[in-house]
């Protein structure tokens, strides 16, 4: 089934190749959204697709980034709204 999850992502999660790393996992796993700095030092995902898809990102980003120092994930659920046809990094 199709979700929607907005995520973020606290540690030491920027200038470390964070956001190149989601994007290029999202993008493997067929997922749309983007991925964001923001000015906390926190970083944004907003992401659609399937929910085992949605699900490995979130796997990945806790366990798989060598660099990243990834404290805590919050995940918020929604519904499905297909508001993205790719997957970007936003500035």
């Amino acid at each position: 089934m199709k979700k929607t999850a907005h995520v973020r992502v606290f540690g030491i999660v920027q200038g470390v190749g964070l956001r190149y790393s989601v994007f290029r996992k999202a993008t493997a796993l067929s997922l749309a959204g983007y991925v964001k700095n923001l000015s906390d030092g926190s970083v944004e995902i907003v992401v659609e697709g399937e929910e085992k898809d949605i699900h490995g990102l979130l796997d990945y980003i806790r366990t798989g980034l060598r660099w990243a120092q990834v404290d805590d994930v919050e995940v918020a659920w929604d519904e499905y709204r297909g508001m993205y046809r790719d997957f970007d990094i936003r500035y």
